[in-house]
């Protein structure tokens, strides 16, 4: 005997009408949430109605009535959007699930705020947890997000508040609240104007960044020292800062410590090479920090946050790092490298860029002492222009790296 299929149904999230009779034709089961129930066609009194939580027990009632014929199960909009369609592929196979997708609560949401959603990035907090969820919200020209009662959208947006400070007016967001519903509710603010509201458990939310017309063109890496805001020379050498980077090998979804950020030029391009990044820009000159944030508005990189002060002290309470950069340790090379070794993730680095010869003595040793794998590299750098033949040439600078070791 030839088992059933499983048909998923879309369900308008207007909740107009009902599920026509002809796709539960053949079924013995639906599985469904309660406020679904008022979907069903009167033809559909004799199915077994199957609760769709928990899930688990879902899966195993549906599993017992394929073999009596087919089970529709009533799913929210599109069932492959963030939906049940995924985990019943995974668990009965392509050939057995049958889709009939309706149209998503955020298509709705694009909708009532006129807004073209082909280029968005999507996340769903709906009962998911979302590591460096900041970043990912952040960090692209349109997100949207599907939230839940843990996540509402004035929760995320004090939280996207709390990393971006000033930069506030970098993006705007739109909340859409009980689409369909008498009480729907579409409102667009700043973060802190979404901050300081109150949603329900049924929102989404969108995130519009605005467009920058400096870094309109601007490659993602290779900005050189004209391009960046900076006071008295005093920034990373184009060279030194290619060597740098590929020094600590940034990963996606990293957590990142530029201490003695000076200008931000590390931050900056770690940023714009890895916008799922946060990179925390530590600085305690005033001059500098007012460059830092200079260049993020120059840039529009909302996934930097310029933490104000000197390490170690300012290091207390930020997430634990992936990749550490110290371009300057205003004295305290020992105490910000013990430390951050002490916070760093498995598979972490740490880079430190030593213009003194003390520097490039006493790191490698406190560095090993940690336990992380170290090696040096000397950089010089000689810059000839062409035809004039005028030769400028730079101090040594040498890169010491400090790898943990996976635990």
């Amino acid at each position: 005997m030839t088992e059933g299929i499983i048909r998923v149904i879309g369900v308008d999230q207007q909740g107009e009408g009902k599920v026509n009779e002809s796709m539960l034709a053949g079924c013995k089961a639906v599985v469904l949430t309660g406020r679904f129930h008022c979907c069903l066609p009167a033809s559909a009194e004799s199915l077994q109605r199957i609760p769709i939580s928990p899930l688990t027990g879902a899966i195993e009632s549906i599993r017992d009535h394929l073999s009596s014929g087919d089970v529709a199960v009533l799913a929210s909009g599109d069932p492959l959007f963030f939906g049940i369609g995924k985990k019943l592929i995974k668990e009965f196979g392509r050939n057995r699930v049958k889709i009939t997708p309706a149209v998503s609560s955020l298509q709705y949401a694009f909708a009532r705020f006129a807004i073209p959603w082909d280029d968005a990035a999507f996340v769903s907090l709906h009962g998911r947890k979302h590591h460096n969820r900041v970043a990912a919200l952040l960090t692209r020209p349109l997100t949207a997000v599907l939230t839940d009662n843990i996540n509402r959208p004035e929760m995320l947006a004090a939280e996207l508040l709390q990393f971006v400070g000033k930069n506030d007016e970098m993006m705007k967001i739109h909340v859409a609240e009980n689409l369909g519903m008498p009480d729907e509710r579409c409102v667009s603010g700043t973060l802190a104007e979404i901050a300081a509201m109150t949603f329900g458990n049924l929102s989404c939310m969108i995130i519009v960044r605005n467009e920058v017309s400096n870094s309109s063109g601007k490659s993602s890496f290779g900005l050189i020292e004209d391009e960046i805001i900076h006071s008295r020379g005093l920034i990373t050498k184009n060279e030194v800062r290619a060597s740098a980077l590929h020094a600590l090998a940034i990963p996606a979804n990293a957590i990142m410590w530029d201490i003695g950020a000076g200008s931000g030029s590390v931050s900056i391009e770690a940023a714009r090479m890895q916008p799922d990044t946060l990179v925390y820009a530590i600085e305690k000159e005033e001059e500098q920090q007012h460059n830092i944030l200079a260049n993020i508005a120059r840039y529009g990189v909302a996934n930097i946050q310029l933490v104000s002060g000197g390490a170690p002290e300012m290091l207390a309470g930020l997430p634990r790092p992936d990749r550490i950069f110290v371009g300057g340790s205003g004295g305290n090379l020992a105490e910000i490298l013990r430390h951050g070794a002490d916070e760093l993730l498995p598979d972490g680095r740490i880079v430190v860029s030593a213009v003194l010869e003390k520097t490039r003595k006493e790191a490698p040793e406190i560095l090993y002492q940690c336990g992380l794998k170290v090696d040096l590299r000397q950089i010089e750098v000689r810059r000839c222009c062409y035809p004039s033949g005028q030769t400028t040439t730079f101090n040594p600078i040498t890169l010491i790296v400090g790898r943990s070791v996976s635990r």
